[in-house]
This record gives C-alpha cells, structure tokens and sequence, in this order.
C-alpha cells in the first residue's frame, strides 16, 4: 500500500482592487492536500473541546518571549470556516423574549402606590411604615408591577427583600431580573451577584437577561474582571449569550487590553452568523485607536461596508477618534465628510476630536474652514469644544480666530473661560512674543478669580524669557509658586532653556534661583558642567541620576537645554560630551540614518546648538572614515525639518548659518524644504582638508 503524503499549502488570495484609494488586503488560507494511490486517510480521532478560556488563550502568553516585549496590533485575519465542519456556536442569534405582563386592571392604582413608595423617606421604617398601607392583595403579578415601577434602587431592594419576607408565591427569575436592573442603575455591583449567588444556591435558574445584566452592571463598574468571570460562567452552564452580551463582552476584553480574546470573540461571533451592530464596531474602533494601530481601523472601516452596517454618530466618533490618536489628519476629514454625506448632523463629540485632529497636524487652512462651517451651520458648541477650538488655535497661530472664540465664551452663559481657556491665549500671545497681551491676560486672571495653572505659567514664562524681562519673569513665578503651583519637567526645561539665552551673569542666576526652587538637582548638573575642574564621571553620574528621574517627553528636552547652554558658554568640547550622553542613554533615537547610497544626520528634535554639535560631530566621523579609506555613500544629508506653526523660528534657519560658517558643502535640496544634501565627490576633499575638530574652528 503506498504511504500517505499530506502537506500543507500556504496560498495567498489578493482581492482585485476596484477602486485606487480602497485598502488592498490580503487573506492567509490553509488548505491540507492528501495523496494516497488507494484510499483517502482515517479520520482523525476526536478531540475534546476546549475550555472558553483555552478557545481565547493569549497568543502573548505562548508567542512573546516577556512581558516588556513591545507588540503591534494588526488586523484580524480573514477567518474561513470549513462548511462540512463548522465551528460550534458561541452566541445566540436570538434575543430572549421578555416575560409578557399580564393585564392587571388595578395597575393604575398600583403605579400610584409605587410612586408613593419612591417619595418616601430613604429610611427602612418609613418605607415599611408604607407598605403597612397597601390595601391591594400583593399577588404576583401585582408584586410585579410595583417592582418594575420603583425607581430608587434602594427603594426596589427593600420592596424585593420584603416580597421574600412574605413568602406569598415563589420567587422566580424575573423578579430578580427587574431587581438586578434596578441595582445596575445604581451600579451596585455587589448586591447584584449577592442576589446572582443567591439564585444559584436557591436553584433558581439563571437566563440571558440575568447574565447580561451581571455582566453590563460589572462591566459599567470598572469591574471587567468580574464581567469576564461571569462571562465564563455563562458558558458552562451551557447558556448561549445573546448579542447584546456579547458586544458588552467585547467592551470589556478591550478595556483590559486582551486584544487577541477580542479579535477571537469576533471573529467567532461572524462566523456563528453573527451581524455584529455599530456598538461592537465602535468597541473594535476604540480598540484599535487606542494602540494607534491604522490598520486595525482600517480593518473595522471595510468590515463595516462588506457587511452592510450603516455607522451611526458613536461609530463615526468613535473612528474620528482612532484616526486621531494614529495620526492620520487626511483620513479624519474624509470620514468626517462622509458623515455628513450620510445626512448625520455632527455633535459636540465630533467636532472636538477633528479640531483636536487639525490642531495637532497644525492644518491651518482645514481648521479656518471647519471653524467657518461651525458658524454658518450653527452646529453645537460646547465648553469641551470651545477649549479645544482654542488650543487648536494656540497651536497654529490663529490669533484673531482665536480672540473671538475667547470673546464668545465671555457672553456665553454656559461656557465662561476657564483656566484652560486662559492657558490657551497665553500661548498664543506667548508664542507670538506679544508679552503686553500675555501679560494683560495674566493680571486678568486674578481679577476675575481664575487660577493659573503650571501650563499657563509656563507658557508666560517662556514668553518673558524670550523677551529677555528677566525681572518680570522672576515675579511670575513667585506669584504661580504662592499659588500653589509645583514646577513639572516642562516648566523646568523652560526655565533651563532661558538659562542659555541669557546675556548676563546677572539674569542668568536670577533665572537660576527660580529653578533652584523647582529642581535643585538640576542646577547642580548645570554648576558642574561649568566648573574649572569639570569632570565627565561627575557629569555623566549627575546627569543619569536626573534623567532617571525625568518624564520621557522632558528628557531629551534637557539635554538639548545642557549643550546649548555649554555652547552660550563656549565650551563646545563639553557639549559634545553631553551629546555622547544623550546618545548613550537612548534620548536621541534616529539621529543617523544609512542606506547604501545615502547617508543621513536627523537633527528634527534637537535644539539649535544641540544640531550645531551633532553635524560638527557627524563631520569628524566621517573625517575619520576617509582617513581610513572606507567605503562612503554617493549622497549625504542633513534633515532639519520645517516649522508648520505661524511662530516658529524655524531650526532651518540657524542650520544653514551654521554649515555656511563650516564651509561644509551641503546645499539646501530643491526637492525637499528643510534637507541639505551633499555628494560624495564634493565632501571627500572638504573633510580631508579640515583639521581634525571642525567644532574648534567655528
């Protein structure tokens, strides 16, 4: 008999593309080929099914070597189910029909009696003190209907409880069911599976509204490992869960962060029949905004059309969002116009995450027209709206824009400026160098009671500090200090940066002093760097300690502070030494770039004389490498960026000063705004003809 020959092929399905700007995406399919000369193979020995929590087993548990490992959330794979052999159910596709009430002709009265029971006072004697007064025999149904009627939880909790004292019928699921959902609005967890336990010991059988109600009430709570508990349970006892349940059941893996239980869940749901409705695909959105994953949100965006669900405003925010937190500003505005091609009208929500969006981006013209679109549409504006609209504005520029939304919020009735609001115009006025305005706003704040908060301070104390109006500055931040206001990292680092600027000894420990106050440590770092007797041990010991200690987005802003303040200083050996520690310590990530033909410097995150040290740096390397005959790239670049924002001093600028005074031949490039670029054929004969520091000639 000849031997069976079984193997696995790996095909690949493209779908056609229709359209140029539709997504393209790819499934992964199995197929197991048997050839056999004689007969088709023994099937297979049944396996035992597995437990739900085996079925939803993290593949981080089993895949990734610890838990420090960084992951990447993609997708859902394309999920194919053999039709011979499906896969078991894991929902029901029906909703549980609801207990009918039966016609109660005394309901009028006995409404009027539960809402007599609702208005009496919360203790347990004025509450049994009403009861005493019923004059209705407390039947089931009528029990039933005063149950369903009350309001307070409270209220709902000692009416069941003193249903079960009277032992007047048996009590059935329903009656907890009405009980539990009373409890929900409370979000008294606690008593909910006190009553769910009680059910089970008192054999009382636990249905799908039971569940969902644990499950939903757990879930509101924060609860979501009891939710999940629950969940389980539900599964034992063999119960299907519906799909109100089920998308609550998804919301919670999600919130936990169990990404590979919720695509499972999914995909098993689309797979049982499933039609999942605009909440579960919200939950997927959130899901996968939250990790800036672009193409799990893509994912949901084409599983939404291939089965026909209609996004309603939740999805549509909710994608708003995603797109957001991933980064992607064209995007958001094409889906922000399909909703309103759908004949949706957007709310306060929506209009807040896309001027978030355009803020961010600083897409100046697209927030000029949606704030003009605002207006003209009298689409609804918010107190959460009108302090985005606003920083939006602080981000890129928008003065006059800017000064009638602040206007607006003074006659609004609902929205008056808040700290935030005022925090907004002092980085505008701020960013622009306006110090009369900036401080205009600040003596505003005391008068009309508005206290200032460490981002406003910070933002008027960088102003002063550019404007060089040391002693102004001084009394700002005293005044901020005895307003309870604790320096943070960024406050810090602003007060470091104009430690550099400054021209005199005199301001420079005026400025000191402030930071003295903030971060101690700090000035100490600042001292040793500028000592006679500087040692790089000391530095380097002091500097790591501080870094440790520093949040991440200020760590590297410290360090570009340090060098261009050993620079203001002239001691540019010592400011490549803390460009070494920077580097050393990771703050710099994708400083140098190479490819085959190109070598590249990324200097988009340094600070003026932080680049100045990197080039300088980089040219003595590269020195190094043509003193060694070793192999060199046809092309070098230099990446400076360009400044999107109205006041941005723009690092270009003093990028190409500083080249120019190094002779270095890079030019600006014609293809690219903020790239200089040099050949290989014009750098070799720069660099063998520099002495060996070209940072000791400048």
């Amino acid at each position: 008999m000849a031997p069976t020959l079984s193997t696995a092929l790996d095909v690949h399905f493209s779908i056609p593309q229709s359209d140029a700007k539709t997504p393209i995406f790819f499934t992964r399919r199995k197929f197991t080929i048997y050839c056999n000369s004689s007969k088709p193979p023994q099937n297979p020995p049944v396996r035992k099914t597995p437990s739900l929590s085996e079925q939803l087993k993290p593949l981080s548990t089993t895949t990734l070597p610890n838990k420090d490992q960084a992951f990447l959330l993609s997708k859902p794979k394309s999920t194919w189910v053999n039709p011979t052999k499906p896969k078991r159910s894991v929902l029901s596709l029906q909703r549980q029909t609801r207990s009918p009430y039966a016609y109660n002709p005394k309901v009028r009265e006995l409404k009027l009696f539960a809402k007599k029971l609702s208005d009496c006072e919360d203790s347990e004697d004025a509450f049994l003190g009403v009861l005493e007064e019923i004059q209705l025999e407390p039947t089931r149904e009528n029990a039933l209907l005063v149950l369903n009627s009350l309001k307070p939880w409270q209220k709902t909790h000692l009416f069941f409880n003193w249903i079960k004292t009277k032992n007047l019928f048996p009590m059935e699921t329903i009656f907890y069911n009405v009980t539990m959902k009373s409890l929900r609005f409370g979000r008294q967890f606690e008593l909910i599976e006190e009553l769910a336990i009680e059910m089970v010991s008192n054999d009382i059988p636990l249905d799908n509204i039971t569940y969902s109600t644990i499950i939903t009430c757990a879930k509101r709570c924060n609860l979501f490992d009891k939710a999940v508990e629950w969940f389980e349970r539900m599964y034992k006892t063999g119960l299907m869960p519906d799909e109100v349940t089920y998308s609550a059941i998804l919301d919670v893996y999600a919130k936990l962060g169990k990404v590979e239980e919720v695509v499972s869940l999914y995909e098993r749901g689309v797979a049982s029949g499933w039609k999942p409705d605009p909440i579960a695909f919200s939950v997927l959105a959130k899901m996968y905004g939250e990790a800036g994953d672009y193409d799990g949100i893509r994912y949901v965006s084409e599983e939404m059309k291939s089965l026909g669900v209609r996004p309603n405003l939740v999805v549509y925010n909710t994608l708003l969002e995603a797109l957001g937190k991933a980064g992607k500003p064209g995007l958001a505005r094409s889906l922000f116009q399909e909703l309103l091609g759908s004949g949706l009208t957007p709310n306060e929500k929506t209009l807040t995450s896309l001027a978030k969006i355009y803020g961010k981006a600083r897409w100046a013209k697209d927030a000029l027209e949606l704030w003009g679109e605002m207006k003209s549409k009298n689409w609804p504006m918010d107190f959460i709206l009108y302090n985005t609209l606003l920083t939006m504005c602080a981000d890129i520029g928008l003065v006059e824009e800017a000064e009638q939304l602040f206007m607006d919020m003074k006659q609004s009735r609902h929205c008056r400026p808040d700290s935030w609001s005022y925090t907004a115009m002092l980085k505008i006025y701020g960013s622009g160098g306006n110090v009369g305005k900036a401080l205009e706003f600040f003596e505003e704040m005391s008068e009309v009671g508005v206290e200032l908060n460490v981002m406003g301070a910070t933002c008027l104390i960088q102003c002063l500090g550019k404007a060089g109006r040391i002693d102004e500055l001084v009394r700002v931040f005293s005044v901020s200090v005895k307003q309870g206001i604790k320096p943070d990292d960024r406050l810090c680092g602003c007060l470091l940066s104009i430690v550099s600027r400054c021209k005199s000894r005199e301001d420079m420990d005026k400025v000191l002093a402030c930071l003295q106050q903030a971060n101690p440590r700090l000035v100490a770092l600042v001292k040793s760097i500028a000592d006679e007797e500087y040692c790089l041990d000391t530095v380097k010991e002091e500097f790591k300690g501080i870094i440790s200690d520093t949040k991440d987005d200020a760590r590297r802003p410290f360090c570009n502070c340090l060098i261009d303040i050993c620079r203001s200083k002239n001691l540019h050996d010592r400011a490549h030494d803390l460009l070494y520690l920077g580097t050393l310590y990771g703050l710099y990530p994708g400083l140098h770039n190479k490819t085959a033909n190109e070598w590249s410097l990324d200097v988009r995150s340094l600070s003026v004389g932080a680049a100045q040290t990197a080039v300088e740096e980089w040219m003595v390397t590269l020195a190094k490498i043509v003193k060694h005959e070793e192999a060199l790239p046809e092309l070098f670049s230099a990446q400076t960026g360009t400044g999107t924002h109205k006041f941005s001093q723009g690092l270009s600028n003093s990028f190409a000063s500083h080249l120019k005074k190094l002779a270095a031949p890079f030019r600006q490039s014609e293809e690219k705004a903020g790239c200089f670029v040099a050949t290989r054929e014009d750098l070799v004969p720069w660099l063998q003809s520099r002495s060996p520091s070209p940072a000791v000639s400048v």
